[in-house]
């Protein structure tokens, strides 16, 4: 497949992105709107040419960080958001952006949860290795408000907590006790219908998809067992949203990414047939948004990087802008000493992407977007957004060895003027005012 581009435009002026994310939800809250208009005036004033800033963000584990003592840069467990202080560490400073996982679990049967909370009460508790998924909603919560949370009565002032199955201390980490940025939740769903919920059950080749042909058609279809099974993911995922919703915090959802893989690779609903790939998301946002009534939620669609032998074409498989706020590509695909596509570092994803009319992001990257070989990235492709993935932040993952970031590389990005940080004392962080400013 050779490279597409965004097709020419004849009408006068850049083709700007809507603003108002009622135009999608009527009924979207106040903070989701307030976070949507502020990644709209970003892509808008880049498709105008004006000064723009891109949103740093980083993208965490939990699971990983809390029992898997083989993950990140040390050998050893690690407390959760290890890689959320990681770059404060580095730098001073933190991300402006935190996304979390809430899925697929860590090798357990069913879905479960750590502490029975009124928000989960219908999932079993006091389970091992579940402790996790109320530390991502503490950590999230405490990202959009600031940590520690006192009030939450989830953890102590000292932002400690006992996990029920194992009596550990855990400890959240401190950002300064008032808003510090915004966050985003995937979903790494293991396959509907699946007795254990871990990473392998995500992949094609371990799902019913790998030997069934008409298994992903059944998923999408109403009152077929396996679409049953399909909502059962999806409560889950919804109780957990469902808080954050009841306390206010908008979350950037971004289901069923890198769809766009080759059939027979990656993730079960990738590769699938375009109209039923369509059919999953669409019965995914009626369940969260109609039926469950999440009006804070702000959907990302985020592709893998079309490089042909491994991503495909993608536009087949947009569900279409009354169903996704904003765009991104998962880029797997070149490195920033190989770029892909002849041109500057992921500017062949970034004009890509243009068509869409959407803001724009890098959502996964192994790579900080300003370092010893692009330095100038984001004057080149100004995204509005761009998360490192988990331990890629400071670790040379075993499956890139074309390089990993350095701490001259995070400290140039986190100290650049054309990058948004976290933190309320940061110069460059209106966290308070998103957080709180009327909408009209």
């Amino acid at each position: 497949m050779g490279i597409w581009a965004w097709p020419g435009d004849s009408a006068p002026g850049p083709r700007l992105v809507p603003t108002e994310l009622r135009d999608r939800d009527p009924e979207a809250t106040p903070a989701a709107r307030r976070v949507y208009a502020t990644l709209a005036g970003l892509e808008n004033d880049a498709r105008r040419g004006r000064p723009s800033r891109t949103l740093i963000g980083q993208h965490v584990e939990l699971q990983n960080e809390r029992y898997n003592a083989e993950y990140g840069d040390y050998r050893g467990t690690k407390q959760p958001g290890y890689y959320y202080r990681k770059a404060r560490d580095i730098t001073g400073k933190l991300p402006a952006f935190l996304e979390l996982d809430l899925g697929p679990g860590y090798g357990q049967p069913g879905w479960a949860v750590g502490e029975a909370r009124s928000y989960n009460r219908a999932w079993p508790s006091c389970r091992r290795a579940w402790g996790y998924v109320e530390d991502a909603v503490d950590l999230a919560a405490g990202v959009w408000a600031g940590l520690p949370r006192a009030d939450d009565g989830s953890y102590r002032p000292s932002g400690t907590h006992r996990e029920c199955a194992t009596g550990t201390e855990v400890s959240l980490p401190d950002n300064g006790g008032r808003p510090a940025g915004l966050v985003g939740f995937s979903f790494h769903q293991p396959y509907p219908g699946s007795p254990v919920k871990g990473f392998p059950q995500t992949r094609h080749r371990d799902s019913p998809a790998a030997k069934d042909p008409g298994w992903f058609g059944r998923v999408v279809t109403e009152g077929t067992p396996e679409h049953l099974a399909l909502l059962h993911d999806l409560a889950f995922l919804a109780d957990h949203l469902g808080y954050l919703a009841g306390r206010g915090v908008p979350v950037l959802l971004r289901p069923y990414h890198e769809m766009n893989t080759a059939p027979g690779h990656g993730f079960w609903w990738a590769g699938q047939d375009p109209a039923a790939f369509h059919r999953l998301w669409q019965l995914t946002y009626d369940y969260l948004v109609h039926r469950r009534g999440l009006h804070n939620l702000v959907f990302v669609w985020s592709p893998n990087s079309w490089n042909g032998p491994y991503g495909r074409d993608p536009r087949p498989y947009y569900p279409g802008g009354r169903y996704v706020d904003v765009v991104g590509v998962d880029d797997y695909s070149d490195t920033p000493a190989e770029p892909f596509g002849g041109g500057a570092w992921t500017e062949v994803w970034y004009r890509g992407l243009e068509e869409y009319r959407r803001p724009r992001i890098v959502a996964e990257s192994f790579h900080v977007p300003l370092n010893a070989h692009q330095p100038r990235t984001l004057s080149r492709t100004p995204w509005v957004l761009w998360t490192v993935w988990g331990q890629a932040l400071t670790y040379d993952n075993v499956s890139e060895p074309r390089g990993k970031n350095t701490a001259a590389d995070v400290k140039r990005t986190y100290g650049s003027p054309k990058v948004t940080i976290g933190g309320h004392a940061a110069e460059r962080t209106p966290w308070a005012e998103i957080t709180t400013q009327d909408v009209t």
